[in-house]
């Protein structure tokens, strides 16, 4: 069995991005349930140097679906566009990454590894290959927020655990 890019990427980024729509679902029952606006949950922070629950679900379909496409038009440059600052606006972020990386032709992104692509921050700029970026970049990034989003939920009183952060796992068939 060859392993590719795309095994390496795509299947567990889509499983952690359907857990955190599930987590979005929680967090909304949770918050209806207590009476609590929805605000309350989508900026809790961890610290207060830390952004928000909205930032860190965000920040997920940047590294995800976003970093997929930045490799190919070749430079990635952070999203400073404001979060959805509601569990509606929340969730189709999520929904829509995992639509489009559902899409992707596993090929389109093996034939990535090699593409030579820039992280442009301001006056910084690395150079990296497709696969570098993400592998080394990307998905550690994305797999911060994912965790972070998930800390910020717990912080708050969520009854969720370990199995609400993973998701339904890849069973052989």
């Amino acid at each position: 069995m060859t392993f590719s890019l795309y095994d390496a990427t795509i299947p567990s980024t889509l499983q952690i991005l359907r857990a955190l729509d599930a987590l979005l679902d929680k967090a909304e029952t949770f918050a209806v349930e207590r009476g609590m606006a929805p605000a309350e949950l989508i900026e809790a922070r961890l610290a207060d140097d830390m952004l928000p629950l909205g930032y860190q679900v965000k920040a997920c379909a940047v590294h995800s679906i976003g970093a997929v496409e930045s490799v190919g038009a070749g430079s990635f440059s952070p999203d400073r566009t404001p979060w959805p600052t509601d569990f509606a606006g929340l969730h189709t972020l999520i929904r829509d990454a995992i639509a489009r990386l559902e899409a992707i032709d596993p090929g389109a992104v093996d034939a990535l590894a090699e593409a030579r692509t820039t992280f442009a921050f301001g006056q910084t700029v690395m150079p990296y290959t497709g696969a570098n970026f993400l592998l080394s970049f990307s998905q550690p990034n994305f797999y911060f927020h994912a965790t972070t989003a998930y800390a910020i939920l717990r912080s708050r009183g969520l009854a969720i655990g370990k199995r609400d952060f993973m998701g339904i796992p890849r069973f052989d068939r």
